[in-house]
């Protein structure tokens, strides 16, 4: 999806979302990305329990179904929710 707002999901990226915010964990994950403009995947340090592996998981999905925005920048990435994207999700979640 690109950086553009996003004001229309396909039911394909509307069921992308549903998985991808499924998992209790992933979901932990999006909201403390979601608290700030940018967070560095390193400030992910409240998911200790999971390994780096798992958490580099979580944001593959949460990227693949369009919340997310990954930039890296060497070894580090810094990670940014797509409110755009969450709002298209929530305003066709309206329509129920």
């Amino acid at each position: 999806m690109s950086a553009v707002r996003k004001s229309r999901l396909s039911q394909d990226e509307i069921d992308a979302i549903a998985r991808a915010v499924a998992d209790p964990r992933r979901f932990a994950i999006l909201q403390q990305i979601s608290s700030g403009a940018v967070t560095p995947c390193s400030k992910l340090n409240e998911h200790n329990c999971i390994s780096p592996a798992t958490i580099s998981h979580h944001l593959k999905e949460l990227q693949e179904a369009g919340l997310i925005d990954i930039a890296r920048e060497g070894r580090t990435a810094n990670l940014s929710f797509r409110r755009d994207v969450w709002q298209a999700y929530l305003d066709r979640l309206g329509q129920l």
